[in-house]
C-alpha cells in the first residue's frame, strides 16, 4: 500500500518493513514528504504496532523536520517505535478506542558477557533518549517517562490526552488494531493478545530465531556431555561456534566500513557509540555529519574522568530525544528535506 493516499501520509503495519501484507519504511516517508513539499501542511494517519528502533527514529526526525504543519491522527494503536513517530506531530489526535504504548527499546545480542553488556549499555542510552523525547512532548519529567517507559504503559485516548501525549479526543469510533505479534509484549491489553492469538498474526521465524534458539538450548542435554561424532547435537555445536565467528566477523567489518568513513575523522569517540547501536551505516553517517568534530585537548593524556564525560556527551547522538541532540539532528533532516535549520 502507497503511503502517500489523497495528499495524507497513511502509516499503517509493521515500522520499517512489510509484514502481514502492512507496513512503510523511513525512505517511504521521505519520499512522500518530498513530493508533498516541504512548506505543505501534512495529516499523518497511523496504525502500527511498532517496529525497528532505528526506523521509527528516522521517521520521527524526517516529521519533525517537516516545515508545514504535522498532524498526527492515531486512527486506531501506535505502540513502540510507532509510538515515538506520533510524538513529531505538532498535533496529535486519537479515535475513541485507540491506544498509545510507550516501553523500553529492546534487542537481541550474540556473544561473550561483554557483548552483552555493551548492548545493554546501548540500550540505557537509547531510552534516556527516548524518554527525552516523550517528556518534551508531554512536558513530564524525563526520569519520570524513563519509569514509565519500564512498566511499558498503555493509554487510551483520554488517558492519553490527560498525560500530554496527545492533544485531542475524538469521539469517531477506531479501526481494528493492525496486524502485529502483540503477545510479544509484556503488558498488552488481553484483547490484542486474543486477536493475533485467534489471526495468528507472528513475526516471521527469521526475526524469532534467537528465541528459538534459546528453546533449543534450554531442551539440550546439560552441555558437560560430550556430543557423539554422529550425534545431531554435534551439529548444533558447529552451527554455533559458526554463527559466532559470522557474528563476530560481521562486526568486525561494521567497524572498519563506519571509522573509515570521513565523516568519522575527529568524531572517532561518537563514531564508537554509533556502531554499538542498531543504526544503519547511512544513518550513523548522517549522524555523525551533523555532530561537531572533537577539539583537540591540550593535555595529551586527558584523565579518566574527562575522557568517560566526552564518551557520554557522543553517546547522545545515537538516539535523538536530548534538546541538544534532537536540534542538530533535525537540523540535518531539514538539510537532506531542502529546508532550512532552525
Amino acid at each position: 500500500m502507497p503511503v502517500l493516499q489523497d495528499g495524507e501520509l497513511v502509516l499503517y503495519g509493521f515500522v520499517g518493513e512489510t509484514y502481514f501484507e502492512q507496513g512503510f519504511t523511513s525512505l517511504d516517508v521521505l519520499d512522500a514528504l518530498a513530493e508533498v513539499g516541504s512548506d505543505a501542511d501534512i495529516t499523518v494517519r497511523m496504525n502500527s504496532g511498532g517496529g525497528y528502533v532505528h526506523e521509527g527514529l528516522a521517521i520521527y526526525n524526517a516529521l519533525a523536520a517537516h516545515k508545514g504543519e504535522v498532524t498526527v491522527q492515531i486512527d486506531s494503536i501506535v505502540a513502540s517505535s510507532a509510538s515515538l513517530i506520533a510524538m513529531a506531530g505538532d498535533r496529535i489526535v486519537m479515535k475513541a478506542g485507540s491506544l498509545i504504548m510507550i516501553h523500553e527499546p529492546s534487542g537481541i545480542t550474540f556473544g561473550t558477557a561483554e557483548d552483552h553488556d555493551r548492548t545493554r549499555v546501548a540500550l540505557d542510552k537509547m531510552g534516556d533518549a527516548f524518554a527525552g523525547i516523550y517528556a518534551d512532548r508531554s512536558g513530564k519529567d524525563a526520569a519520570d517517562v524513563r519509569a514509565s517507559m519500564k512498566e511499558e504503559i498503555w493509554l487510551g485516548a483520554d488517558e492519553a490526552v490527560a498525560e500530554g501525549y496527545a492533544d485531542e479526543a475524538e469521539t469517531a469510533k477506531a479501526k481494528p488494531v493492525a496486524a502485529f505479534d502483540y503477545r510479544m509484549y509484556a503488558h498488552a491489553p488481553k484483547k490484542l493478545v486474543a486477536t493475533a492469538r485467534a489471526k495468528n498474526w507472528s513475526l516471521p521465524a527469521s526475526m524469532n530465531a534467537a528465541s528459538a534458539a534459546t528453546t533449543r538450548q534450554q531442551k539440550e542435554s546439560s552441555m558437560t556431555d560430550k556430543p557423539k561424532a554422529d550425534d545431531p547435537s554435534a551439529d548444533l555445536d558447529k552451527a554455533r561456534a559458526e554463527a559466532g565467528k559470522a557474528a563476530v566477523a560481521s562486526f568486525k567489518a561494521r567497524r572498519t566500513a563506519v571509522m573509515s568513513m570521513d565523516a568519522a575523522k575527529g568524531r572517532e569517540a561518537l563514531a564508537d557509540v554509533l556502531i554499538e547501536t542498531d543504526m544503519a551505516e547511512d544513518a550513523i553517517k548522517v549522524a555523525l555529519e551533523a555532530a561537531p568534530k572533537a577539539v583537540a585537548p591540550t593535555d595529551p593524556e586527558p584523565d579518566a574522568e574527562s575522557y568517560a564525560a566526552d564518551r557520554a556527551k557522543a553517546s547522545g547522538l545515537a538516539a535523538p530525544g536530548k534538546p541538544a541532540v534532537a536540534r542538530t539532528l533535525t537540523a540535518n533532516m531539514r538539510k537532506l528535506l531542502g529546508k532550512e535549520a532552525a
